[in-house]
């Protein structure tokens, strides 16, 4: 399942690049993007534990940017 995300608060672009890296890392994710200039998380992973891993997505993000907010 691949599902787009707003961000807020995401203040820089190798925080971005950071989120990005730590997400990829997730298990069950295919992909990801963070866009800092459109302030967008496109994430790509498995149906069945989508939500499982997007609460470990918010819990990573928090590690790195604790500011951001990702508008579920």
């Amino acid at each position: 399942m691949k599902k787009r995300f707003a961000l807020t608060d995401l203040d820089c672009a190798a925080c971005a690049a950071k989120m990005e890296d730590a997400i990829k890392k997730i298990d069950g994710v295919n992909d990801a993007a963070v866009s800092f200039m459109a302030q967008k998380l496109t994430l790509d992973a498995e149906d069945a534990r989508f939500d499982a891993i997007l609460d470990e997505v918010v819990r990573v993000c928090h590690k790195v940017e604790p500011d951001c907010v990702i508008n579920r």
